[in-house]
């Protein structure tokens, strides 16, 4: 009966420790995005994405120009799903340089979540009863949320607003309705 118990206990212990990897590797944080943190550089993403696809801006930019002497193509990196979906794009501090390390991420897949739980489905109203926002910026298309405890980004589109898109209205928190959506989720490293 004790070879049972042991058994039982092992794959317990076992399942909990994949769910809590499952878990991390969606987990938004201040400097850390799933795997990605402060200190990852562009040379590791191949490892860290291994199951996944990238697409870079320079590969498409070399394929195009070859002819060209320099580039004007920003050194992004796109992160694709297996199946297809894109879940991150990320931005490299330095460009051209495999051993930089991230500036910033945008989120695209509604997978990544906080400790909170704001993820890219999360309204205004969440954001603001989880976290504290700082500052807001308007610009032509959006207002974008600074909040630092996660020194994070978020645009909530003007049209969520009831605002004109293209004005320069300048918005403060209280106009923002409760069920505004992002639009933009980003994450800064430096």
């Amino acid at each position: 009966m004790s070879i049972l118990k042991k058994i039982i206990y092992l794959l317990l212990v076992s399942f909990l420790f994949i769910q809590c990897a499952k878990e991390n590797k969606f987990l938004i944080e201040k400097g850390k995005v799933g795997y990605l943190t402060k200190e990852t550089t562009v040379l590791e993403l191949n490892k860290i994405f291994k199951q996944d696809s990238i697409v870079s801006n320079l590969l498409v930019d070399k394929l195009e120009n070859e002819d060209k002497l320099f580039s004007l193509g920003d050194d992004d990196y796109k992160i694709f799903s297996s199946e297809g979906e894109k879940l991150l794009e990320i931005s490299p501090t330095k460009q051209n340089d495999s051993l930089s390390k991230i500036k910033s991420i945008q989120i695209f897949d509604r997978n990544y979540k906080t400790d909170k739980g704001i993820s890219l489905q999360s309204t205004f109203k969440e954001i603001n009863e989880n976290y504290l926002v700082n500052k807001v910026e308007t610009t032509l298309t959006s207002a974008t949320l600074f909040i630092d405890e996660l020194n994070a980004t978020i645009a909530i589109d003007k049209k969520e607003l009831g605002l004109n898109t293209f004005s320069r209205e300048e918005v403060t928190l209280d106009q923002i309705p409760d069920i505004a959506k992002i639009k933009y989720f980003t994450i800064w490293f430096n």
